[in-house]
């Protein structure tokens, strides 16, 4: 009998001894997770996955990418539901977002440089201002095809209407509504106008060109940066250093892009780029 209850001792303190293991297995495998937020434009799609790719395969460590609109992207890293995101636009079409969540996140500053918003047409469109956009609404019939509604591009795009006091209707969809519209309209011959932005691949697949903005409505140039929450550093300090140090070009990025475009899965897009670039990877983890 007393074999026995000591018997039983053993096998409960082995069991709880497997518990505690397990346990904490589980706490560190989820704490090592780097949650990553990103807006669905394709060139946000471009560099998280980069960012992703390089983050588990060259630091063994797991990632999970979830899709939103620029505001509850925003609102994720500053509450700590994202490690980080590498899709602000700054200074003005995030602006609003950064005013909001400033104290609860650390801007690791520009991962790409020489971005830019505005109104885009085809290069056979006559028009070049938006200043003369009223002259020829039925020529656009009286639409500009833009994305998502929460996107900062949405907010210039509706500055822009107001500013000018155009008479159109700025139509929401999302980034590969706007670019099947604006294939359509191309093959068609037909005038379009859109919100557009660069980085894009729709500026190498198609001859276009910015509307001028003559009242600024837009803003200047831009550039993407890098924000991550406090607590990164701390939880995975080889990604913390990878994002600070992660920076490209205008062409790199497109060059991921035009892949996702031509057919290729994002994942296995930027894994082809990175064999294709290791000079550039291995800078990001020094």
């Amino acid at each position: 009998m007393k074999n026995l209850r000591m018997i039983s001792r053993s096998i409960a303190g082995f069991l709880m001894v497997l518990f505690v293991f397990f346990n904490l297995h589980s706490c560190t495998t989820e704490s090592e997770t780097i949650e990553l937020g990103y807006v669905l434009w394709d060139s946000e799609i471009a560099s998280t996955h980069v960012v992703a790719a390089v983050i588990e395969d060259r630091l063994g460590k797991e990632v999970s990418l979830t899709s939103v609109d620029a505001g509850p992207m925003w609102m994720g890293v500053s509450r700590g539901d994202f490690d980080a995101i590498v899709a602000a636009w700054l200074p003005a079409t995030h602006e609003a977002y950064l005013d909001q969540t400033r104290d609860r996140i650390v801007n690791l500053g520009p991962n790409l440089e020489g971005a830019k918003i505005g109104l885009v047409v085809p290069s056979y469109v006559s028009v070049n201002s938006i200043e003369d956009l009223n002259d020829y609404v039925e020529e656009f019939d009286g639409r500009i095809t833009g994305i998502d509604p929460g996107a900062g591009l949405m907010s210039a795009a509706e500055r822009a209407v107001e500013d000018y006091d155009l008479d159109y209707q700025l139509l929401s969809g999302s980034d590969a509504a706007m670019t099947a519209a604006l294939r359509r309209a191309i093959e068609r011959d037909e005038w379009i106008v859109v919100t557009g932005w660069t980085p894009h691949w729709k500026f190498a697949a198609y001859d276009l060109k910015y509307l001028e903005d003559p009242r600024n409505a837009f803003g200047e140039a831009e550039h993407i940066a890098t924000i991550v929450t406090p607590e990164l550093e701390t939880k995975a300090p080889d990604v913390y250093s990878l994002l600070d140090n992660f920076y490209w070009t205008a062409e790199e990025m497109g060059q991921v892009m035009m892949l996702i475009e031509g057919g290729t899965e994002p994942f296995d897009a930027a894994r082809q780029w990175i064999s294709e670039n290791p000079g550039r990877v291995d800078s990001w983890l020094k």
